[in-house]
């Protein structure tokens, strides 16, 4: 088979993590920080306004904690992997510049028949402590690499509430996103060369899974979290169909108990890209969700 089976569940090697104050501006602007209003996410894309002090968005830390196994997981042609899954959790919110200490962990391999759901884990420590500061888990989807007769995996059930959202935000992404975007790290030619986005299906460079997972946590944070990063807890989300740099976005949230929301992201036109989508954050408990 063309997947290495026998990676699964071996940890990898730990791989150091550094970031700067300017990684994590790139960052913000590359999920859409300052869109509409520049004055908006100051605390985000400037480290030098006067009375407001430099954060980091969350959704920063897939790109801190998540970096690929130590040994390639199989020989395919890379233009058939897309995003599938992403989750994030924050142990502490993290400083606007710092240094980890991450380990990949492929957890598993599962045959979804068209395909490969490859999953794995990443967790970020502090180096000097070994206390956690990310852990993030992802599913990558690898098209006609099914068919080898293993397990089709799980999934938790998941149901909007029936009622209208409590908020509903719409955004457009840059039609220049992707090339924004990939400067934090992810240089995937699926999201830039058109040659290569053929290959793979699509008529266009595509924009990245976690770039609009990133757009999505930053209007959850707006929305639930007064802005406040201290305030995310965990955000997690299914990939369901790819957005064009250039799309709006269509966030539909529905407000829970104890700090918990779900969500899910559309485009323009009603396509939704990301599905079943699970969000807690601290909330203040004065708050009653909707019966």
């Amino acid at each position: 088979m063309s997947l290495d089976h026998s990676l699964v569940g071996e940890p990898g090697e730990r791989c150091e993590r550094t970031w700067t104050s300017k990684d994590a501006l790139l960052y913000a602007l590359g999920v859409g920080a300052g869109l509409g209003d520049p004055l908006r996410d100051l605390q985000f894309t400037t480290e030098n306004s006067d009375g407001i002090a430099q954060r980091v968005l969350p959704t920063y830390g897939v790109v801190i904690a998540q970096i690929p196994p130590a040994r390639s997981i199989g020989d395919f042609d890379r233009a058939q992997l897309v995003m599938a899954e992403q989750y994030v959790e924050l142990h502490r919110p993290l400083p606007v510049s710092g240094t980890v200490l991450t380990s990949p962990t492929v957890t598993g391999m599962y045959d979804k028949g068209s395909g490969a759901l490859v999953e794995s884990e990443s967790v970020a420590v502090d180096p000097a402590t070994g206390e956690r500061y990310i852990t993030t888990r992802s599913g990558m989807f690898i098209r006609g690499e099914g068919g080898f007769g293993g397990d089709r995996g799980t999934s938790e059930p998941w149901e909007p509430p029936s009622r209208d959202p409590d908020h509903q935000v719409v955004e457009r992404t840059r039609p220049e996103q992707a090339l924004l975007y990939r400067l934090s790290g992810d240089r995937n030619p699926l999201h830039s060369d058109p040659t290569f986005a053929a290959r793979g299906g699509f008529s266009r460079p595509i924009l990245h899974g976690p770039c609009t997972f990133g757009f999505t946590g930053r209007m959850l944070l707006h929305q639930l979290c007064g802005a406040d990063p201290a305030n995310f807890i965990a955000m997690s989300g299914r990939f369901t169909a790819p957005v064009t740099p250039g799309d709006s976005l269509v966030v539909s949230i529905w407000r829970g108990a104890d700090g918990t929301a779900s969500f899910r992201t559309a485009r323009g036109d009603g396509t939704v890209a990301i599905d079943r989508g699970r969000f807690r954050y601290r909330a203040s408990s004065s708050y009653q969700a909707p019966s």
